[in-house]
């Protein structure tokens, strides 16, 4: 699966980042092909899976952000059984290592708020159960680039990314591809 979403990222770099039902019709006919799913609980997130996946697009879903789900990898277990999903989002390493050995996509967030989290990269970097690493904010090309030096992990940038010239400059640091609720940037 991690190689569809790789293929479909170089077929088109934006993902659609939702946050809310307005989000989701407008992401289903957009060029994005991977969606990453920023909202919902445990009562409707099998519902939004669904009708992401019934336009024939990749759905992640950021756990940490679904209400009802602790932090215990039973969260993953519980997706899997009543979901469709494709992969996780998480800050959270346990749910991101519980998630791979379902076989589900994993992409760590790592949010760069200062010079100590850029040093302490490191001890997250080149972990087999680590598809993709998302840096926020992705507006940080230089920052981008010192990453993707250090690892073979993808990156994907996001967070705060608004504009052509954001996503162009993210690209163009080694990212490959770019989170975005920006509609604008969807198509």
């Amino acid at each position: 699966m991690k190689e569809k979403m790789i293929e479909s990222l170089l077929e088109y770099p934006i993902i659609t980042a939702i946050k809310d039902e307005i989000d989701l019709a407008k992401c289903l006919t957009s060029d994005s092909k991977v969606v990453f799913i920023l909202y919902g609980d445990i009562c409707n997130i099998g519902n939004i899976i669904k009708t992401v996946k019934s336009a024939g697009k990749i759905a992640i879903v950021h756990i940490d952000l679904i209400a009802g789900l602790s932090n215990s990898e039973v969260s993953v277990e519980y997706m899997v059984a009543n979901t469709d999903l494709d992969g996780i989002i998480s800050t959270k390493f346990n749910l991101i290592k519980a998630a791979k050995d379902r076989g589900l996509i994993t992409i760590q967030r790592i949010f760069m708020i200062d010079s100590l989290a850029l040093k302490n990269i490191n001890r997250h970097l080149n972990r087999d159960e680590i598809d993709f690493i998302e840096v926020l904010p992705g507006v940080m090309p230089k920052i981008i680039k010192k990453i993707t030096n250090t690892t073979n992990i993808p990156i994907i940038a996001g967070g705060l990314v608004s504009d052509n010239e954001d996503a162009i400059a993210a690209l163009n640091a080694g990212a490959i591809a770019i989170s975005t609720s920006a509609e604008g940037l969807w198509s």
